[in-house]
């Protein structure tokens, strides 16, 4: 049995690695099992962690066929659902936690979205264990064209942007998706592909230097969520409701 205080985190590419949630949960007493099911690791068939948290790729969250290794994580955050276990899905993780909970998703659907990106908090956010009491519009980084076209019945919708709407849900008490990268430093930026980018009419030095002066205040706000994460699945361990983010 491993430690109710670790997550397991599924990594579904080379570059979308837990960054800086890896420290952040540290600071909040989590620590995390990395499986790289991109490059070939197996994921457990039983999740026995404090946690699941499923990163971002270049998939649909049912592309089996080039990536066969979602049908083991898709099952494994129904297993967080069922059981209560907290979830934090980012990108196709979120993508892949509306679809499992009953929403749907939508390859190449709407306009895209590359970079630091304003989000906008709805009032649905203002009493949500991770959400609340946040600025009203922090910025986050994105790198997506594929989309959440409905969320599933019953979802607190949290945030959205000018281009997704769907940008921050919860479903029920414990799991979160976003479609946003709150882990993600402006380094990654210099890793994309600049080809891909310049089709979409995009300068990806120039995306790096607006993440670089958004960098600042979008880390105070995301690390605060990673701690308020940290913290609820330490309330969870303990077989409590987590009533407030870590002083």
């Amino acid at each position: 049995m491993r430690s109710a205080a670790t997550a397991l985190v599924v990594q579904n590419s080379a570059y979308g690695e837990p960054g800086r949630w890896a420290q952040w949960l540290a600071e909040g007493g989590v620590g995390m099992e990395v499986v790289r099911a991109d490059a070939g690791e197996v994921l457990p068939e039983r999740l026995e962690h404090g946690a699941l948290i499923v990163l971002g790729g270049g998939f649909l969250p049912d592309d089996d066929d080039r990536a066969p290794w979602l049908a083991g994580a898709r099952a494994l955050m129904a297993q967080a659902l069922e059981g209560g276990v907290p979830v934090f899905g980012i990108c196709l993780g979120g993508q892949m936690l509306a679809q499992v909970a009953g929403g749907k998703v939508a390859g190449e659907h709407g306009e895209p979205e590359f970079g630091s990106t304003a989000l906008t908090l709805r009032p649905e956010a203002a009493d949500d264990p991770l959400f609340a009491g946040l600025p009203q519009r922090p910025t986050a980084i994105e790198h997506h064209v594929d989309a959440i076209v409905r969320l599933p019945e019953g979802a607190r919708w949290l945030a959205r942007s000018e281009r997704c709407p769907y940008q921050a849900f919860r479903v029920g008490e414990a799991a979160w998706g976003v479609q946003f990268h709150p882990e993600a430093e402006p380094e990654r930026i210099v890793r994309w592909s600049a080809a891909r980018l310049e089709r979409h009419g995009l300068d990806r030095a120039e995306l790096h230097r607006v993440a670089l002066r958004a960098d600042p205040a979008a880390v105070a706000v995301w690390r605060e969520v990673a701690l308020r994460f940290a913290a609820l699945v330490h309330g969870h361990d303990r077989g409590a409701p987590q009533d407030g983010a870590p002083t």
